[in-house]
């Protein structure tokens, strides 16, 4: 397990909570995450309009994430429940398509899916219990490097610009 998802309603102010109540952070925060391709439940949508934050805690990430359009996700289900909070843990292999291969040979169904330049993700659920999700995300060395340099913020954090732009960790200077 490498992080925890959280799915919110207001990103803004999970985030506060965060910082005000766990003092976790920094966030590196993108408005809209840039989805090539997407598809949920075997059908292909649009891109769906995602805001999404990373901290870390030690060395666990923490993402938050806030659908902002109707097109279908695991989000909004989750949302529909009443639910929210934490939706899933993700795993960051290097050998992705082997562990995706894996997953679905031992019964995990592929729920939702993407692609981004950064590489492909997918969240799994079991067949018979849909309520434990796990994420498969494509370590790559771009988001390795994304990943290294959120952990690498958090270390030493004095509480300073606890929200700051995804792309700061994209391309540290």
């Amino acid at each position: 397990m490498r992080q925890m998802g959280m799915v919110v309603p207001d990103i803004d102010q999970a985030m506060q909570h965060w910082v005000d109540v766990c003092g976790i952070g920094p966030w590196f925060y993108a408005d809209r995450l840039s989805l090539t391709t997407y598809r949920y439940e075997g059908r292909t949508y649009d891109p769906p309009d995602v805001s999404m934050a990373l901290a870390n805690s030690g060395d666990i990430q923490l993402e938050l994430i806030q659908q902002r359009c109707a097109i279908p996700s695991m989000y909004l289900d989750f949302l529909a429940t009443g639910s929210e909070g934490y939706h899933h843990w993700a795993a960051f292999p290097t050998n992705y398509e082997e562990v995706r291969d894996r997953a679905s040979a031992n019964g995990w169904v592929a729920v939702q899916e993407g692609e981004s330049e950064s590489g492909s993700f997918v969240y799994f659920v079991e067949q018979s219990d849909r309520k434990t999700a796990i994420e498969l995300v494509a370590a790559t060395p771009p988001r390795q490097r994304v990943f290294e340099a959120v952990r690498a913020a958090a270390v030493d954090w004095d509480g300073s610009r606890p929200v700051r732009d995804l792309a700061s960790a994209m391309n540290p200077s």
